[in-house]
């Protein structure tokens, strides 16, 4: 899977201001900046954001972070596994059921934008 604009999708704690995007500028308020409340491509803050916004949803889903790598995430249920990992934007996931499998695809279709690229 691939998510579409994934840094947007991160929420910035820290106060953070840009000026008016040239081309953009109010021509009333040529002086004014914008305060972001969502991260932006580009912004230093845009990947931890990306990175604390997928780890709290996949948590609260039921997943397990894994101890050793923090990108990679387990989920049980009943004998059944589903295996996460997530590398910057992209995600590659399997399991040993195509239900959990197929469940996870469309919990993450409708939570983000998503592309999903096909098996390995």
């Amino acid at each position: 899977m691939d998510v579409k604009s994934a840094f947007p999708n991160g929420f910035i704690e820290e106060e953070v201001y840009v000026r008016q995007p040239p081309g953009f500028e109010s021509a009333r308020f040529p002086d004014r900046v914008y305060k972001l409340r969502k991260a932006l491509y580009g912004l230093k803050q845009a990947p931890r954001a990306w990175n604390a916004r997928i780890k709290s949803f996949l948590l609260k889903s039921g997943f397990v972070m894994g101890s050793v790598d923090k990108t990679l995430f387990l989920l049980s249920r009943g004998g059944d596994t589903l295996i996460v990992q997530i590398y910057v934007d992209n995600i590659i996931f399997g399991g040993s059921s195509h239900a959990l499998v197929s469940s996870f695809a469309e919990q993450m279709s409708r939570e983000f934008e998503m592309s999903l690229m096909g098996e390995l």
